[in-house]
């Protein structure tokens, strides 16, 4: 819908504000104007021109706005929900531009209203494309799967003699093949599936460094009373610092940066 706009000319603005509403049958403070010429009385009568301006009615402008408005709503919960469906529990890889800044502020750990569903397709999927990727890498790896009916999500635990070639330098590979398998399995069933991709205990074990690495920055900061930015991190392991200094009296955190650089800062408060 676009604003319909009329213009209407006279000596005056006053009088070109008349015309339009005895024209639209409407009083002036119905009508929205803007002044496209003042007019002018000319020297002794010449090269006088009228006043023009252009009119809307109030209603149509206020109806317009509303409709924006409402779009743009639209669009934010359109955006919340394909980012709540393609990103994995844990990881969060598939979404590049993260709000890991709101974590330290929300202190209601509030569940995703969606319902997710884990059924034996998608856990049968989740093996057969990690076989395939084993196979080419070359890889004796036991994959086993179990569904967290709490969390909604599929676990699935790898096991063999190189899980560290899976895993990668700080967990990169093992959090691009947990993204990669999402998007795989995630096109095959009916039903989107939030998998999470663990092998001996990396991901508690990689939280728990995190953790203390948060708490020896948080000290850092404190004591030398500036900033201390960390090295570049995925979302996940960026909220995971958010988190473990949420409530701590005396830093602030928030991130900076763009992908794949961006990091968390900590910040001691005044």
């Amino acid at each position: 819908m676009e604003l319909n706009k009329q213009r209407f000319e006279a000596k005056t603005v006053e009088e070109a504000i008349t015309n339009a509403t005895v024209s639209l049958g409407m009083t002036s403070d119905e009508l929205g104007y803007e002044v496209i010429e003042k007019g002018s009385s000319g020297f002794l009568g010449l090269n006088s021109k009228n006043a023009v301006i252009e009119v809307w009615k109030k209603a149509d402008e206020e109806k317009l706005l509303a409709e924006e408005a409402a779009k743009k709503e639209e669009a934010k919960a359109e955006e919340v929900t394909e980012e709540t469906a393609n990103t994995s529990v844990e990881s969060d890889a598939d979404n590049s531009s993260d709000n890991d800044e709101n974590v330290t502020t929300d202190n209601n750990d509030k569940k995703p209203e969606k319902k997710y569903v884990v059924d034996d397709k998608a856990a049968d999927e989740t093996k057969a494309f990690l076989k395939d990727v084993f196979s080419a890498m070359n890889l004796q790896v036991e994959i086993e799967t179990t569904v967290n009916e709490e969390e909604q999500v599929l676990e699935v635990e790898l096991s063999g003699p190189e899980m560290g070639v899976i895993i990668g330098k700080r967990g990169a590979t093992l959090d691009s093949l947990q993204y990669l398998t999402s998007l795989a399995v995630n096109r095959k069933v009916d039903n989107h599936t939030r998998i999470k991709l663990d092998t001996e205990d990396y991901r508690n074990r990689r939280k728990a460094t995190l953790e203390n690495l948060a708490k020896n920055t948080a000290y850092k900061a404190k004591r030398s009373r500036s900033s201390v930015s960390l090295e570049a991190m995925n979302p996940y392991e960026r909220r995971i610092i958010h988190s473990a200094l949420q409530d701590d009296k005396y830093v602030t955190t928030h991130s900076e940066g763009e992908e794949p650089y961006r990091h968390v800062v900590v910040v001691p408060k005044k």
